[in-house]
């Protein structure tokens, strides 16, 4: 790919009915040929990024999710901190990508937008320590883990309040690094109105933690997402809302929410 400062950005893309890869620089894609996980090289073609619509940077295998992994988070639900990282799934059918619509069912009460980071796994891992985790790390993006907060509360699981059908935005690219930089953070938009914003040291536990925990019971895959939980200022969403989560060095997650009629 062409020369860049810091790590790439990786995408995929549509134009003209066809669907590609590429590294966004500026306000330019360059094209690539390649995946994420089996390695990508550059065509010397671009495009504008104005001409194309963003898809999620890949299709995920699994995606995991961490509950109440902000000590604020924890105090604004009233919980009890958690001795070890809280792990549900989402399904893949709940994934859409930055600009797609979120439906919101008019019948399952209050709908919360919440923000996140997310981790690409790259290479396969089981039973991983601390120490190691970071380096089958491929790259972050950002995540809205959108929840049906009374169905949460009703149910006392959470697989149907999170699991909805577009309840899980990805993208808008994928920062291709192992450990993002230090101090780096995220903060939420509700209509231009920041809800939410916190550095990632705020984790209760720490993205190396999370993977080595969740490789203890579990295989991780290349092409796993973990969402590895939101900081405190979640707060319900409407239709007709826009929902921005922006990550420093990776980018603006930006969905519309609608009624699901």
């Amino acid at each position: 790919m062409r020369g860049t400062e810091g790590p790439q950005k990786f995408c995929r893309f549509s134009i003209d009915g066809r669907t590609y890869n590429g590294t966004l620089r500026g306000t330019m894609i360059d094209i690539a040929e390649g995946d994420l996980l089996t390695g990508f090289s550059g065509m010397r073609m671009s495009c504008p990024l104005s001409r194309v619509k963003l898809m999620t940077p890949l299709a995920p295998n699994k995606v995991w999710c961490v509950g109440r992994n902000y000590a604020g988070h924890v105090r604004e639900l009233e919980h009890e901190l958690p001795e070890e990282p809280l792990i549900f799934i989402k399904p893949v059918t709940s994934i859409v990508g930055t600009g797609d619509l979120v439906r919101i069912p008019d019948w399952a009460g209050r709908i919360d937008y919440e923000g996140e980071l997310a981790v690409v796994i790259g290479r396969k891992c089981r039973r991983v320590s601390e120490s190691e985790a970071l380096s089958y790390v491929a790259g972050y993006s950002c995540f809205n883990d959108v929840t049906a907060r009374d169905l949460q509360n009703k149910d006392g699981q959470w697989t149907r309040a999170k699991g909805f059908d577009t309840f899980a935005p990805f993208g808008p690219v994928v920062l291709l690094t192992e450990r993002m930089p230090d101090g780096a953070g995220i903060t939420t938009r509700l209509n231009g109105n920041v809800v939410q914003r916190d550095v990632f040291s705020s984790m209760i536990f720490p993205v190396s933690r999370i993977i080595s925990h969740i490789s203890r019971f579990a295989t991780l895959e290349p092409g796993d997402v973990i969402a590895t939980g939101t900081p405190e200022g979640v707060g319900r969403v409407s239709p007709e809302d826009r929902v921005e989560i922006e990550i420093d060095g990776i980018g603006v997650l930006s969905n519309p929410f609608i009624a699901d009629i």
